[in-house]
């Protein structure tokens, strides 16, 4: 009997995901380590097989969003560094106990994690501190460095692994007098704290295109997020997608002179139009501006474009002309089309595109 699954998966590509790993480790000093990004399941590729994959290609540290993330990784034996990149102050017993590590971009958050370690009397544990380059998110600011040395020096329940920022726009050159100044504020920062803790805890502030862009200041550490899926900031290199999203034909029906899907906005001709439905929509990531022919999906190798509004739960293509039968396999995105040319459809980045893929989804690990 066939599952649920069968229809639909995400293919996540090890080939492809260790030729980009290896292309940003190309990058870089052999001394300096590499975090991989794995929040929000792996930008959509599934936290714990990609986090698996990382442990097993030699990545040094993994970051995610929320301590629920860091979690879900050390119950499935993930047992690399996971630094926290938004720990709150709600979950501070969870993070000691699975050993978490979390950002610190606060003295409220700080003081509060100090108390908590402080009541089960430990003493040393490992935290980052976020300093606010000019993203103006999160993180302290120049001003606030000192009483920031000075809470450290008196409070002993912690010590500081690395000290790091966070770049607004390392990918466009037009702002590149900006990315520096972020840089050497950054590094003025962290100076001031390394100077007065008397010990040098690591330095990153370089994301995945600053990485390619930057490389000169990768310090002891570089933070790499979308690059590691495959989208490259520079115009001339081509990564792996790792990602492929792919399903199955449900049911093809030649139909003549009638409207087709929600709203009737689908329209086969009076010689007849091949309609092949698939089983994923707006709830698996497939937004409703990518139907009535907006985007095109691949199919038997040839392009089919989508008619009709696309649904909750499943979609419709026009595979005139295209020797295709239930149960060939569609590519909504992958090697074609591309992730980026599906974003750009929808005048969004690929970040957004790639976190949308749900977890009913099944995530599929292509090992050769």
């Amino acid at each position: 009997m066939m599952g649920e699954n069968d229809f639909s998966r995400l293919e996540l590509s090890l080939p492809a995901a260790r030729k980009n790993y290896r292309y940003f480790r190309s990058l870089l000093r052999p001394s300096t380590k590499l975090l991989v990004l794995v929040k929000a399941n792996a930008y959509g590729h599934g936290a714990v097989e990609f986090a698996s994959m990382m442990q097993a290609e030699g990545a040094d540290y993994l970051a995610v969003a929320l301590p629920v993330e860091g979690i879900e990784l050390r119950r499935a034996g993930i047992s690399l560094p996971v630094l926290v990149l938004t720990a709150g102050t709600d979950f501070f017993p969870e993070i000691i106990d699975y050993r978490l590590e979390p950002g610190i971009p606060n003295l409220y958050t700080l003081k509060a994690l100090c108390d908590t370690l402080d009541s089960r009397s430990i003493s040393g544990f490992p935290i980052h501190i976020k300093l606010d380059s000019g993203m103006h998110r999160l993180g302290f600011v120049p001003e606030e460095i000192p009483e920031l040395i000075d809470f450290l020096l008196t409070h002993h329940q912690v010590r500081v692994r690395s000290v790091y920022s966070h770049l607004a726009a390392a990918e466009d050159p037009a702002e590149d007098e900006f990315t520096l100044g972020q840089i050497r504020l950054f590094e003025q920062g962290a100076e001031a704290l390394s100077q007065a803790l008397g010990y040098k805890p690591m330095w990153h502030v370089l994301n995945s295109a600053g990485i390619e862009r930057f490389p000169q200041f990768q310090h002891d550490m570089v933070r790499l997020g979308i690059g590691i899926y495959g989208i490259s900031a520079l115009p001339d290199v081509h990564l792996q997608p790792v990602a492929s999203l792919k399903v199955k034909i449900l049911q093809i029906k030649t139909l003549t002179s009638c409207t087709i899907g929600y709203g009737r906005h689908g329209h086969a001709s009076e010689e007849g139009t091949r309609i092949a439905t698939i089983p994923v929509g707006y709830a698996d990531g497939i937004n409703r501006h990518l139907g009535c022919g907006n985007a095109s999906f691949s199919v038997c190798g040839r392009r089919a474009p989508t008619i009709g509004n696309i649904c909750m739960d499943m979609c419709m293509l026009d595979v005139t002309g295209i020797d295709c039968q239930p149960g060939d396999t569609v590519t909504i995105f992958g090697a074609d089309p591309t992730v980026s040319e599906i974003a750009g459809i929808l005048g969004t980045i690929p970040y957004e595109i790639l976190t949308s893929v749900p977890r009913r989804i099944e995530r599929i690990i292509i090992r050769k």
